[in-house]
């Protein structure tokens, strides 16, 4: 009886999310990518909610898309994959991945995904941890491979690299990484948090005021005479004070030569307005983003204006190139694995940045200048 050899299938777990493993595995033999600057990029999110903000509305404003398929049918099958596809954490549909997968890109510059295949069908898309990867060139110099901690923590070349998505950020000659979008801002980000740091230990010493209460020894009585007024003036100056915290108003009665005055209460506080701002403005130029969309009114006529919101859409049709193949490989994969002609072609939502009132004005004046010219008996323009 001859048996026959059951062929390999392809990858029936996810690669990239594993669970019940050691929390500290990946210690053993990893190498950090960058020198270990994921985690200033990640704290940076952290400190300066400016920045956070930034890559949020970034991600939003890359907007979503739609596919087209030579075939109706086929574009129908594909759509409803794409919606429900499931994405792991909760997450469902390919909006929610590539809101990941983009954050991802931004923050570390670069960004890694996996499909996942099941039974000869994809059944998830799923975005994993970056920073837990390192990138090997192989034999061919546009080829790269991708190397990840397995069950023991060490760092091995992934099993199914075809099932793998990876995408870089403004890739440099010999850094095959990507650049992220905070790259050159950890200095600013460091003197900027000095400066946030120094206002509140100032409003902690200058908002919550503390008294020193001095009574000199005008009518010569002894130590101990002495002590013992001190003494008593002490407990009446906190009854003062805790009767105050309760809203009570209490006089405080002191008999001799008492001064009593606020401690630092002359030393000023320095502006920060302007050292803030400076710092700000360099953060916010790096994001591309004009001030008012991140809630920065420096200026009371601020508006978007037609030159910043052309080279925003740039920035964003940049992006979307960026993540292009990616999302074609998810579509192409599903639609191989479905015996259906993988041809599709991914149709991004229209940039729209100018003001609604403008755009509506236009169309205005294009309709009359179409009418004047039907009416004049001239040919419409093209």
């Amino acid at each position: 009886m001859k048996w026959k050899r059951k062929e390999k299938t392809a990858a029936t777990a996810c690669q990239l999310r594993r669970a019940g493993e050691h929390p500290f595995g990946a210690l053993r033999g990893f190498a950090p990518l960058g020198a270990g600057e994921e985690r200033v990029y990640h704290e940076l999110r952290e400190a300066i909610p400016v920045l956070d903000a930034a890559i949020g509305k970034l991600v939003r404003l890359t907007g979503g898309f739609a596919v087209k398929c030579p075939d109706r049918n086929i574009q129908r099958r594909l759509e409803a994959f794409l919606r429900d596809v499931p994405c792991g954490n909760g997450q469902t549909g390919i909006d929610s991945f590539l809101g990941s997968y983009l954050d991802s890109l931004l923050t570390y510059g670069r960004a890694v995904g996996e499909i996942v295949v099941a039974g000869g069908r994809v059944r998830a898309v799923c975005w994993g941890d970056v920073t837990q990867l390192q990138i090997q060139e192989g034999g061919d110099p546009l080829q790269v491979e991708l190397w990840g901690p397995d069950k023991s923590g060490i760092l091995r070349p992934l099993p199914y690299q075809h099932l793998l998505l990876f995408t870089t950020h403004l890739p440099e000659p010999g850094h095959p990484y990507g650049v992220s979008l905070f790259r050159g801002m950890p200095f600013l980000a460091d003197v900027l948090m000095k400066i946030y740091a120094a206002v509140g230990s100032n409003w902690e010493r200058a908002g919550n005021v503390r008294y020193s209460v001095i009574c000199r020894n005008a009518e010569g009585l002894d130590p101990a005479s002495v002590q013992e007024r001190g003494n008593q003036i002490a407990r009446e100056w906190a009854k003062a004070m805790e009767d105050g915290k309760n809203g009570t108003v209490r006089d405080f009665v002191a008999v001799g030569d008492v001064e009593i005055k606020v401690i630092g209460g002359e030393a000023p506080i320095l502006d920060s307005e302007v050292p803030v701002r400076q710092i700000l403005e360099q953060l916010v130029a790096k994001t591309g983003l004009p001030p008012f969309l991140l809630g920065l009114n420096w200026s009371t006529t601020e508006r978007m204006s037609t030159q910043q919101a052309d080279i925003l859409t740039s920035e964003l049709a940049a992006l979307r190139r960026a993540v292009e193949p990616a999302l074609l490989k998810i579509c192409r994969k599903y639609l191989a694995l479905e015996g259906l002609d993988d041809r599709v072609e991914i149709l991004w939502d229209d940039i729209s940045l100018q003001d609604i009132t403008e755009e509506a004005r236009a169309e205005l004046y294009r309709a009359q200048a179409g009418k004047a010219r039907h009416e004049a008996g001239l040919e419409p323009e093209n």
